[in-house]
């Protein structure tokens, strides 16, 4: 299989894109954008190898001879993600272990390396839970599902045990840093063979059938044939600058894909905000984007979600619980926390807050599209803010109010990979042009065996 890539870094996560030679999405990837950002892109780009890998086993599944294969494939990807998950946690374990036998640690090593020790063993065997069947997670990042699990753990023991809960969760903080500034090292065959070995004991039966499709899934060979990097860090990857396009034009192009007859975009990113017009063919005409700051953009939400104490996800929920919408005077990041805390002292509710922050941070957005051209039949939300409901809501409550009800509104389960999308498009474009690929530098410097073989 021939791939283009498209690699989006944003400031809170990066996300990779791979499209097949006719423009098929074969595999995305996702992860934390993190301190190191070539290390975020290597893994990013690895995740997205990854889910092309299953798109290849769902091929295989679906024109398989033997009808009892076609349901396996959640269940292998499942088994997959389990057996990469141990070994990330394996890795967290020894980092830990590191650290605690560090000189520095001397003073606390033996308070906190049994309850360290306990925890990681509980997380470890509660780890399938995650992964099984139809399981919930409230996230896909190995730092946020360890970390849930360290925490419960934490509070658990500073309760029973007399543990010092800030020393226990300063170690997993300062262990996960270094953790997520490392590439990961495993194999994708080794993983994939061990969860088909666990397949047989849900299914009934070893199953040769399907120790051969793992085998032509893991030799099937996958080559990169050209990359376009975007993204509010796109300065800073490792590409070529003719490799390197606009996230205002990737983002853009990456919704008109999907919604053919988007003309408005708005994507509400980790550091920013921008109002996009497009014409019939995906092509930016005019756009806004708000000032340097992140006023109203996700980190805004986020640093809110610090301060209550609450995971991001929980936000927009909490706040769609409103009886009455407090007006907030500032989206400013800076002042954010003194102005929730005071509102909190007055007695003012939690709900009713975060709804007037969302209504703010809305605001702001309905200024830019203003500024941008307006609104115009089809409008499509984008970014990682899309997927708050009480955003969404809000937002389209204004677009009827100032736009009118004829408005078509488009809300994408993945539309936080349209930039990357728009990426994956633009290197699709340049190989059709015959221009040649050029590797990014990451590729040669994380990793010593070509990028084909990669996984």
């Amino acid at each position: 299989m021939r791939c283009v890539v498209g690699i989006d870094l944003g400031s809170t996560t990066t996300k990779a894109v791979l499209l097949d030679e006719h423009g098929v999405l074969v595999g995305r990837g996702i992860t934390n954008s993190r301190s190191n950002y070539e290390v975020a892109c290597a893994i990013a780009q690895k995740e997205a190898w990854m889910a092309a890998r299953f798109t290849i086993l769902e091929r295989m599944l679906e024109d398989h001879q033997d009808p009892s294969l076609r349901d396996l494939g959640e269940g292998l990807k499942g088994g997959f993600r389990l057996q990469l998950y141990l070994v990330q946690h394996a890795e967290l374990a020894n980092e830990i272990d590191s650290l605690l036998n560090a000189p520095h640690a001397a003073p606390y090593r033996n308070v906190l390396a049994g309850p360290a020790k306990e925890i990681l063993d509980e997380g470890e065997h509660a780890a399938s839970a995650l992964f099984h069947g139809a399981a919930e997670r409230k996230s896909d990042f190995f730092r946020d599902l360890a970390g849930a699990s360290f925490m419960a753990g934490a509070e658990r023991l500073t309760k029973s045990h007399n543990v010092p809960f800030e020393r226990l969760v300063g170690l997993f903080d300062r262990a996960i840093l270094n953790v997520e500034s490392r590439p990961m090292d495993y194999d994708f065959g080794t993983l994939l063979r061990k969860a088909a070995g666990h397949l047989p004991t849900i299914v009934g039966g070893t199953n040769e059938a399907l120790n051969t499709v793992v085998e032509q899934i893991v030799g099937t060979p996958i080559e990169e044939i050209a990359f376009v990097g975007t993204g509010y860090g796109r300065q800073t990857l490792p590409f070529p600058k003719e490799a390197v396009r606009s996230e205002i034009l990737c983002h853009g192009r990456g919704a008109h894909r999907v919604f053919s007859n988007t003309r408005t975009v708005l994507d509400i990113g980790g550091q920013d905000t921008k109002a996009i017009q497009v014409d019939e063919h995906g092509v930016v005409t005019s756009f806004q984007m708000n000032d340097r700051c992140a006023a109203g953009c996700g980190r805004y939400l986020g640093y809110i979600a610090d301060e209550l104490n609450l995971g991001l996800h929980e936000l927009g929920p909490l706040a769609l619980r409103a009886t009455k919408m407090t007006k907030v005077n500032s989206t400013c990041t800076v002042f954010a926390g003194a102005e929730l805390r005071e509102r909190l002292a007055m007695g003012q509710k939690r709900e009713d807050i975060l709804a007037g922050l969302h209504r703010a941070i809305m605001l702001r957005a309905m200024s830019l599209l203003a500024r941008s051209g307006g609104v115009d039949n089809e409008f499509t939300f984008t970014g990682g803010v899309c997927k708050n409901p009480m955003a969404t809501k809000i937002l389209e409550d204004l677009v009827r109010e100032h736009y009118g009800d004829q408005i078509h509104l488009n809300i994408h389960p993945d539309s936080i990979y349209m930039g990357a999308l728009g990426g994956a498009l633009f290197a699709l474009d340049d190989v059709k042009a015959g221009k040649p690929g050029i590797l990014p530098a990451f590729a040669a410097r994380s990793r010593s065996t070509p990028m084909r073989a990669m996984v």
